[in-house]
């Protein structure tokens, strides 16, 4: 790949003319090393019809919500030691949904050393709204922390999901679904893992989120 074809953030711009199958859409970047699936440590829940990706699965463009859970589930349960999570408002389209919190579950329970983090852009909701993943969070303080933004929040607010320092899916505006999923890209996860690292010293931990509601 030359460089001209590579986006701002590190990742390849989709090519004119590219031809995608259903669901995820086709890699559009040849691998140096296949990748095998049984790296996941976590499989997604029984019953979830996942869009295929090719092999070796490289970079992927999603467009739709369910392109982008797919890509999510595929990232988290790539994950050996941290998942690091940047979201507006913990879109529950992706982050409450039962295939997502059950790779979750395993992941920390299934490692001492395992933790979740979340930059969290409005943490209002975790208060108001009943969400799944709060709850968890609640549960299991040890493993899944949670920090918001609040006023520091970008605008417009991009989401990703970094598994350890390898696999990212990451959308420059969370108000759409248009993205880049790429399960190895040591380059592009660090580069946005650094970013998410300088933002998360800088907040506190909120424990407001913590407190059930009565």
């Amino acid at each position: 790949m030359t460089a001209s074809t590579r986006g701002r953030h590190g990742l390849p711009e989709n090519p004119a003319g590219a031809h995608f199958a259903p669901g995820l859409r086709k890699t559009i970047v040849s691998s140096t090393g296949e990748f095998e699936l049984s790296l996941l440590s976590q499989t997604p829940a029984k019953g979830l019809e996942l869009p295929p990706l090719e092999r070796p699965p490289q970079v992927n463009v999603v467009t739709t919500q369910e392109e982008v859970l797919a890509a999510t589930i595929l990232v988290a349960g790539s994950a050996q030691r941290l998942m690091s999570i940047y979201t507006p408002n913990l879109e529950p389209d992706l982050y409450d949904q039962t295939p997502f919190l059950d790779i979750v579950k395993r992941f920390v329970l299934a490692r001492s050393f395992a933790k979740v983090r979340v930059l969290l852009g409005d943490g209002s909701r975790m208060i108001r709204d009943v969400h799944r993943f709060v709850a968890m969070s609640r549960r299991l303080t040890s493993y899944i922390d949670i920090r918001v933004l609040g006023e520091d929040a970008p605008k417009p607010h991009p989401g990703y999901i970094i598994a350890d320092d390898r696999a990212i899916l990451y959308r420059t505006n969370a108000a759409q679904w248009d993205g880049i999923a790429d399960l190895d890209n040591p380059a592009v996860a660090r580069m946005h893992l650094a970013d998410f690292d300088s933002q998360w010293v800088t907040h506190a931990p909120d424990f407001g989120y913590r407190v059930a509601r009565r």
